[in-house]
């Protein structure tokens, strides 16, 4: 079975779609099926790569558009490639107008990992393409039931969409860094709250940043991005500079460390572009419980109100250290939602499983199930 998955970028750029298309294409050589990936160059050059036993081809890219990269080349080789499934990522409009005006046969699986949310001008324009895109997929995966219903375009289509949450390796997770998380808890001091992720608009992080005026803790951000400098302007302006420590990125090596390390997890997410919240899977796994937002996405299918930490309103810091007062003052309950949180992780979200659930559903749409 040769499945060809289509996306802007790929492995080693480093992002969430891009670490999930990775393990898909993966997974798939290890069960003994053909993933080729089709994304674009950071050049005009077109390469052709074998990483990790996928066939990588990085079409020469003409722009960048509204953070959308402009191939021609793309538009070539998507004519001229076979597969039996065509595995579309979206949102990425110029790969799905490529694979609408080639014609392809076989079957179309959409992976819907987000609305279009903040380039309302796109959406505009694009939105006429989204409804054919979804109107020719024989099969969409939704990563939460929350997103199938809210999304204005997943709602629409909901008969044709199939729940498939996004899986991480949970190995590096599992497994005790005892020496590494004692150099952390020694150098912050506990208790001690952790935020990861991009530094973008919609991790909501200016809520958190404020939050901390009221809780008697240490919070360590790791992750960089184009919020960082206004984000760390504000932690110093709200006199935090003891209290909100900025590590920038860190190695994935370490990162389990820093989750081992901490009493609690936060994800104050502010905006629906925040649509599942991998990071939470990844403290849910070390045993964390988690402090996230009702975005109604994926944050609060993840992360269960009451049951593996506590869920509040999007950009309420009063309503964020509300909670995490709550957890940080109850040494019990914090540690029996890190127990279930943990056992969530390992039950619902493994890249193994998530692997399982997708080829399924390739071998379903061949057999004309």
């Amino acid at each position: 079975m040769r499945i060809l998955h289509v996306y802007k970028d790929y492995y080693p750029v480093v992002g969430g779609m891009e670490n999930h298309i990775r393990l898909l294409a993966r997974g798939a050589v290890a069960r003994g099926l053909e993933p080729i990936v089709l994304v674009t160059s950071r050049t005009r050059r077109t390469e052709i790569t074998d990483i990790d036993g996928v066939k990588v081809i990085k079409a020469g890219r003409l722009a960048t558009l509204a953070s959308t990269p402009i191939s021609p080349a793309l538009f070539s080789w998507i004519w001229r490639l076979e597969a039996d499934i065509t595995h579309l990522h979206f949102p990425y409009p110029w790969g799905e107008m490529a694979h609408l005006l080639s014609g392809r046969r076989g079957k179309t699986v959409i992976t819907y990992h987000s609305d279009i949310v903040r380039q309302k001008s796109l959406l505009k324009l694009y939105k006429p393409f989204i409804q054919r895109i979804l109107a020719k997929a024989d099969s969409i995966i939704a990563t939460s039931p929350n997103y199938v219903r809210t999304s204005p375009q997943l709602s629409q289509v909901a008969q044709k969409c199939t729940v498939i949450p996004l899986g991480i390796d949970m190995g590096p997770f599992l497994k005790a860094q005892s020496e590494e998380v004692e150099r952390l808890r020694q150098q912050y001091g506990p208790p001690l709250l952790l935020f990861v992720g991009l530094l973008r608009y919609y991790k909501g992080l200016e809520y958190l940043i404020e939050a901390m005026k009221e809780i008697d803790a240490r919070l360590v951000v790791v992750g960089s991005g184009p919020m960082a400098e206004e984000w760390q302007s504000l932690a110093t302006q709200l006199g935090l500079a003891d209290k909100v420590f900025f590590e920038g990125r860190v190695h994935d090596e370490r990162l389990p460390a820093y989750y081992q390390a901490c009493d609690l997890f936060v994800l104050p997410a502010s905006h629906r572009s925040e649509a599942f919240g991998v990071v939470q899977v990844e403290a849910m796994a070390c045993g964390n419980p988690v402090v996230s937002t009702e975005l109604g996405t994926g944050t609060s299918y993840v992360n269960l109100d009451g049951e593996t930490g506590l869920v509040v309103p999007p950009r309420d810091p009063e309503a964020l250290a509300q909670a995490i007062k709550r957890l940080l003052s109850d040494n019990q309950l914090r540690a029996e939602m890190g127990e279930r949180a943990r056992g969530r992780a390992k039950l619902e979200f493994s890249h193994e499983i998530m692997i399982d659930r997708v080829v399924n559903l390739y071998q379903s749409l061949l057999r004309g199930d």
